[in-house]
């Protein structure tokens, strides 16, 4: 009997196939098809050679740790210790796994803020624990009406994504206040925060749990170098949390991976001396322009974008199909592979939107638009 009965093959990987087989071109998979910076590579290539193959602490190197927690200080004026409170992990994948898995117990439950990413529900299911998935409000702000209505004293974890996949949407100041006074309410409730776009936004940065300081005790926070430095093959990430809870962590991590790559973590720990975190939001946001300006001559309503690389539409206006249906349709008709957001919702929930990723070098996002202008 499968432990994981519903867990079939993903969307992505099912739009995927369907861009080869149809020859299409591919913004349903979020990865970028662009080059990394040569700087990047030349520090790869200079370390092949050099003694950096063996197995790092398991917790992660020291040094890059260091740089870590220098970033973090940097970033959003948390001081946090390299030793005791980061965690270098494969990917933030892994991060997220090991998070639940060592914090959560059968019979617990743990709220998941939906349309979500679907690598959250499966280790809560292995924990013999229970998710409850809580739709967010139409404009994919959280709904703390819904939320107050399903915590209780069962609740060890609430998820929350911000910047938000696949909507781009950001966190407010007064869903923080509304999470720090659920906090409160409930001693035994934790966050586990998915920050894996915070150095992709635009207009405004998000607000992230490194900066509340009354949530730092509760709070377990995921950040991404594949997602930052668009290196996502690479499968590095870490773990922000207190000593106390990222020992829990560190104990399911060392028999996942122990740890990860050594190679990705030396070649990062330079990359970072050099690196200027700044210029990702500013390239993003060229990127993000560029393709909102190439579709706007669409029929497809663009929705606001505030985070990440990808980009919500609605078809409202074109087709009454189901998202799954009208997807599919664009890519035999018109030759562009995306993703239906009700495979984010547990219920299916079908708003008539797709996602589009914009980490795609200006010709294909050129080339996609013009198929679009199609429809």
């Amino acid at each position: 009997m499968s432990k994981l009965p519903n867990v079939g093959t993903s969307i992505f990987t099912i739009m995927s196939q369907m861009a080869a087989e149809n020859n299409a071109i591919n913004l349903s998979q979020g990865f970028p098809n662009f080059p990394v910076d040569f700087r990047l590579t030349e520090i790869l290539s200079k370390l092949a050679s050099e003694n950096v193959h063996q197995y790092t602490p398991m917790s992660g190197l020291p040094s890059l740790l260091e740089k870590i927690a220098i970033l973090t200080k940097q970033s959003y004026q948390r001081t946090v210790s390299p030793k005791g409170e980061i965690l270098i992990t494969a990917g933030a994948t892994e991060g997220i796994f090991a998070t639940i898995q060592a914090l959560v117990k059968a019979g617990e439950e743990v709220i998941i803020l939906d349309p979500s990413y679907d690598c959250y529900e499966a280790p809560i299911l292995l924990s013999n624990a229970k998710p409850i998935r809580v739709s967010l409000n139409s404009d994919f702000t959280p709904n703390w009406e819904k939320i107050n209505n399903v915590v209780n004293k069962k609740t060890k974890l609430i998820i929350i994504n911000n910047p938000h996949n696949p909507t781009g949407k950001t966190w407010s100041v007064d869903d923080f206040l509304q999470l720090e006074k659920l906090v409160d309410s409930y001693p035994n409730l934790l966050v586990l925060s998915d920050e894996v776009y915070e150095y992709i936004t635009f207009e405004k940065k998000h607000i992230s749990i490194n900066e509340r300081s009354k949530l730092y005790e509760r709070s377990i926070v995921i950040s991404s170098f594949g997602k930052s430095l668009h290196i996502t093959g690479w499968k590095v990430g870490y773990v922000i949390a207190p000593v106390n809870i990222m020992i829990e962590i560190k104990k399911v991590h060392q028999f996942l991976v122990f740890s990860v790559s050594s190679i990705a973590q030396h070649a990062i720990n330079e990359y970072l001396d050099i690196v200027d975190f700044n210029s990702i939001r500013t390239f993003y946001q060229e990127k993000r322009t560029l393709f909102r300006n190439l579709m706007s001559e669409t029929k497809l309503e663009l929705l606001p974008c505030e985070g990440t690389y990808f980009q919500v539409a609605s078809y409202a206006a074109i087709s009454d199909e189901t998202d799954i249906d009208f997807t599919k349709r664009l890519v035999t008709e018109f030759g562009v592979a995306t993703i239906p957001i009700s495979t984010f919702y547990a219920n299916g929930d079908d708003h008539k939107c797709i996602r589009f990723c914009f980490a795609k070098d200006d010709k294909t996002l050129v080339q996609a638009a013009e198929r679009l202008l199609k429809l």
